[in-house]
Formats: C-alpha cells, sequence, structure tokens
C-alpha cells in the first residue's frame, strides 16, 4: 500500500464499539468557570448541573489506590452529554501527569450494562485500564486506553441504579432551555 486508504480492504471490525454508543464528550479545561460559560453563551449548551467534591470508592489510577476529588458540570447538546472536568486535589488521577490533556476533548463515555463485559473487550481490543471504581452501591466505571494514549481515553460507565432519572431530568431541562438558571449546583 502507498499509505492511501482503501475500500477494498477487508478489517474485521474492534470490539469497543460493540459495548455501546458514546454518550458523552468529557473535557478537562484549564479555567473551569470560562469553558463553562462559553459553552453556555456561544454554543448554546445548558443549562450545566454541577456536582461537587465527586470521589469514587475503591477507585484505582493505574492499578494503585488514589483519593482523587474532582468537580464535574454536565450539560445536554441533544442528546450526547457535555462533561467539563476539575480536579480538586493534588492525588494521581486521570487529570494528572501524561493524561490530563486539557483544552480539547479529553475522552468520551459510553454507559454499558456490566463492567465485566466491558473489561472483556477492552482485554480482547488490548485496550490498557487506567482508572477503575465503584460508583455507589451498584455502580462501577473504567477508563481505559485502547492504545493511541491521551486524548483517547474512553470510559465505561454502568451508572449507579437509579441515576437513569437524574440523566434524564438533566436533557428534559436542556431540552427547551430558555437560558435561566445556566448553572445548577446539585452537591
Amino acid at each position: 500500500m502507498n499509505g492511501e486508504a482503501t475500500t477494498t480492504a477487508v478489517m474485521k471490525p474492534g470490539p469497543l464499539k460493540r459495548l455501546g454508543d458514546v454518550i458523552q464528550l468529557a473535557y478537562f479545561p484549564t479555567d473551569f468557570d470560562a469553558t463553562m460559560k462559553y459553552w453556555i453563551e456561544t454554543v448554546g449548551v445548558g443549562p450545566f448541573f454541577v456536582l461537587n467534591d465527586v470521589r469514587l470508592d475503591e477507585m484505582k489510577y493505574k492499578g494503585e489506590p488514589t483519593d482523587a476529588v474532582f468537580t464535574m458540570a454536565i450539560g445536554y447538546w441533544g442528546d450526547i452529554q457535555i462533561e467539563l472536568i476539575k480536579t480538586d486535589s493534588d492525588a494521581p488521577s486521570l487529570y494528572s501527569g501524561e493524561y490530563a490533556v486539557r483544552d480539547r476533548l479529553h475522552h468520551v463515555c459510553v454507559f454499558v450494562e456490566s463492567i465485566a463485559d466491558a473489561r472483556a473487550a477492552c482485554a480482547e481490543a488490548g485496550a490498557q485500564v487506567i482508572v477503575e471504581g465503584k460508583v455507589g452501591a451498584d455502580g462501577e466505571v473504567i477508563y481505559v486506553d485502547p492504545g493511541q494514549g491521551p486524548g483517547h481515553v474512553i470510559e465505561y460507565l454502568q451508572p449507579l441504579s437509579g441515576t437513569e432519572g437524574l440523566f434524564q431530568m438533566m436533557k428534559d431541562a436542556a431540552r427547551d432551555w430558555d437560558g435561566s438558571d445556566p448553572i445548577r449546583v446539585l452537591q
């Protein structure tokens, strides 16, 4: 091949897409507040729902326990979540070191029914688990590097039971949002 794409080649699709659709685009901005303002005033995404003091139970970063704390703001653009993240601690995490890409797409998220199935597909694809943790009583999350390094991370989230209503409330609030109450603190 001469480096040009060809449409005649047959390639086996990788296993990660079959886990589900991307539901979120996540960013780790240098200026959290200014970035939220940009998404609200320029793009029109909103309202944003802010969750402070977010911690994962049994969180590990690259296999080592960590007690990272962060703030996140979630808004919806149609069916896609826009997530903005701010670190609130110096603990090792996906938002420190080599994976702390800022001011561009940081990761995407896929909701899954089974973290075990996500782990199996990631192992099949050769994806490295970077972060893992528990979300409440029965939710789990993993962040994986499928091989392209920082900026190409995929989050697989098995949501905590009952959070479907929370995400639906956020989506419904965005559907006909008129610009009022653009930043809503949930915790």
